[in-house]
């Protein structure tokens, strides 16, 4: 076999090698990336129902306030019905506790609900917090794992990054242009093996002379159809 077609094999063994840790190496940063949305997204739930709970609170306050406010105006008008010296006076008065003592019913009643609310909320967070607890616990150690293993491949992606640099360079410049022109339009797959009278590239016949002539081996041929670059296993 001609040393070129050897270096253009083994180039290719590397390339395909490469290929499939850099696929293993998206795979794991893939995974990360999925298990940081589903920790964000879990926690921005949890930050959603902080807000909701500090909303309720806040107006639960606001009609405590007021609740208070009017309970002190029944008590001020209270006290002022000894004093009154009419009527009219007196009805007047007996008029303002009763409007007061009907507010005050109906925000007690939006208290109640406020606190109603406001305990589905906190069972609910508690809940979410407890969720996102357990997952941020497992993502940090299956990411913790990851991390290892992309840590591999990186060493494996360089030494491989510098065998072909190696391989690339006792290529001829026309050759090793020719190779990653194909190598990227083909699916990361430049040389191939023919078998059987036919490209294992695109599973096409080939001329049976172009066969004829990789048996001999005497020159780098290429598929007619797909353009791989092509050889044949000595042992097959």
């Amino acid at each position: 076999m001609p040393e070129k077609l050897q270096l253009l094999r083994d180039l290719q063994d590397i390339d395909l090698k490469k290929l499939e840790v850099d696929q293993q190496r998206q795979k794991g940063q893939n995974e990360k990336e999925t298990l940081h949305s589903e920790v964000a997204r879990l926690q921005d739930m949890v930050d959603s129902l902080a807000n909701d709970i500090s909303a309720l609170e806040a107006e639960k306050k606001e009609l405590k306030m007021a609740f208070s406010q009017e309970q002190q105006n029944i008590e001020r008008s209270e006290s002022r019905l000894p004093q009154i010296k009419t009527q009219k006076e007196y009805v007047a008065v007996l008029k303002e506790i009763d409007t007061a003592k009907k507010l005050s019913k109906e925000l007690d009643t939006q208290i109640s609900a406020k606190d109603e609310a406001l305990a589905g909320l906190n069972n609910d967070k508690a809940e979410k917090d407890a969720e996102l607890e357990d997952l941020s616990s497992q993502a940090k150690a299956r990411c913790a794992e990851i991390d290892e293993r992309l840590a591999v491949f990186e060493a494996q992606l360089a030494e491989m990054k510098s065998q072909r640099e190696t391989l690339l360079k006792e290529l001829p410049t026309s050759l090793r242009k020719r190779y990653d022109l194909l190598l990227s339009r083909r699916g990361g797959l430049a040389v191939v093996e023919a078998r059987s009278g036919a490209c294992l590239g695109c599973n096409m016949h080939l001329p049976p002379q172009l066969f004829n002539s990789l048996l001999v081996a005497e020159d780098i041929q290429a598929c007619p159809h797909c353009s791989r670059l092509l050889f044949v296993d000595d042992k097959a």
